[in-house]
């Protein structure tokens, strides 16, 4: 399945419904006066949030939206038939940014929630309206009121309570398929991961998390290098990230090297990724041979006041320990959250 994280969308409220010029006509009833009624509202475009949907693909192929008009007025005052709001569902996790402006209008992080995309024109008021003792006869009534039509920017941001981050071939996909039951394509070569994975780990009998595999980062990704920074968003939301760096004896860069150049290119991104809560977690240890590289990247972390981890999700080493880290930083996190 294709992944799509972006979108750009026109959407058109539906207009008013006419008001209706009509007067009163029936027998032994002279002079029944004006009875024109009002127009129906125009539908209104809605977003609305679902866990049905994980990718905005849908808005590839329709980019234009438009809810229905209101009905006109009729005679003996009965109003028009209101236009049906227009549902687009899109996935839990969306930000809905003004196109022109570039201002977020609402971010739909719930199932349910609902954002009023464009309102509908009002209907216009019939005739009965406008009669007056030195004016019984109006001839003219309201037209409806047009529907707003906007342009929006959605962008997809998973939700997730753990990023995994890292060079290519960092050991990310297999890690996550170890833990959960996502299955990632996996292969020994660079970017074998192009859209984001998530998975949920289960730590006891009745609590677990959600993590996602992001694409790896080269150096010079802000640049637009290999993937650029494409999928960095999805980490933007995570309350923890994890840096896994490769380790192994097959690594082309120093693990401190490695580090570093992810790192960079993080703060280079912004959006204050690099200040969130993360961890170093040195991968395929076992494929060491000496613990030179080893000791390397764990006394940097020591130094640099980093958590540093082991695993190698070949064997299970570390794996046990690393999900009981995970648990007990989002539950601390939780508990400060719950406390403010």
């Amino acid at each position: 399945m294709q992944f799509i994280d972006n979108a750009d969308v026109m959407v058109t409220a539906g207009n008013g419904g006419r008001g209706c010029v009509s007067f009163r006509r029936e027998k032994y009833v002279p002079r029944g006066g004006p009875d024109g009624g009002d127009g129906g509202r125009g539908g209104h475009v809605i977003f609305r949030a679902t866990r049905e949907l994980n990718t905005l693909l849908d808005f590839r192929y329709k980019r234009e939206y438009r809810a229905q008009k209101g009905q006109h007025g009729m005679g003996k005052r009965m109003h028009g038939k209101d236009g049906a709001d227009l549902i687009i569902p899109v996935p839990v996790g969306t930000v809905i940014r003004d196109a022109e402006s570039g201002q977020i209008a609402d971010d739909l992080t719930r199932e349910g929630q609902e954002f009023i995309a464009a309102r509908g024109g009002r209907g216009g008021q019939g005739n009965q309206h406008f009669a007056t003792p030195t004016r019984q006869v109006p001839r003219f009534a309201q037209p409806g009121e047009e529907g707003e039509t906007r342009r929006f920017i959605l962008e997809l941001k998973l939700l997730a309570d753990v990023g995994l981050v890292g060079l290519p071939n960092a050991g990310k996909s297999t890690l996550i398929s170890v833990i959960s039951s996502a299955r990632p394509k996996i292969a020994d070569y660079p970017f074998t991961t192009l859209l984001p994975n998530l998975g949920v780990v289960k730590f006891n009998d009745y609590a677990s998390f959600v993590v996602a595999d992001i694409p790896g980062l080269i150096e010079g990704a802000h640049q637009g290098v290999g993937l650029g920074f494409q999928f960095l968003r999805h980490i933007e939301r995570t309350r923890i990230f994890l840096h896994l760096v490769d380790v192994s004896d097959a690594a082309d860069e120093d693990p401190v090297t490695q580090y570093k150049m992810i790192t960079r290119e993080l703060k280079i991104y912004g959006k204050d990724i690099i200040a969130k809560h993360h961890a170093v977690v040195a991968t395929k240890i076992d494929a060491v041979t000496g613990k030179k590289r080893l000791d390397l990247l764990k006394k940097y972390c020591k130094t640099n006041h980093v958590d540093f981890l082991a695993i190698s999700a070949a064997t299970g080493s570390g794996i046990k320990e690393l999900i009981g880290y995970l648990a007990g930083i989002l539950d601390k996190a939780t508990n400060e959250t719950d406390r403010h």
